[in-house]
């Protein structure tokens, strides 16, 4: 495998992996409130804009990796529009 190809795999997974401890503390505390509602739209917004961007060019890694993000991100939004 090609260095490019291994440290793009690497980033994938920590950038996606990244949301997942702060979804399971908001989903175990419910606590929202110092989480920015603005942030989450925007970022969400970036994950679908990406995903999109990889179906279109046919990436798998990208497909996979914003999807992923998208669940424990639209998580986080989700919670924090509804204890708002």
């Amino acid at each position: 495998m090609e260095i490019p190809k291994i440290i793009g795999l690497a980033a994938a997974a920590l950038t996606t992996f990244a949301f997942f401890p702060q979804a399971v503390k908001v989903i175990r505390t419910r606590d929202t409130h110092s989480i920015s509602l603005v942030m989450y739209v925007v970022v969400s917004m970036g994950l679908v804009l990406w995903l999109v961007y990889g179906i279109l060019i046919n990436d798998l890694p990208l497909i996979l990796a914003n999807f992923i993000t998208l669940i424990p991100a639209l998580t986080i939004l989700i919670l924090k529009i509804r204890e708002n």
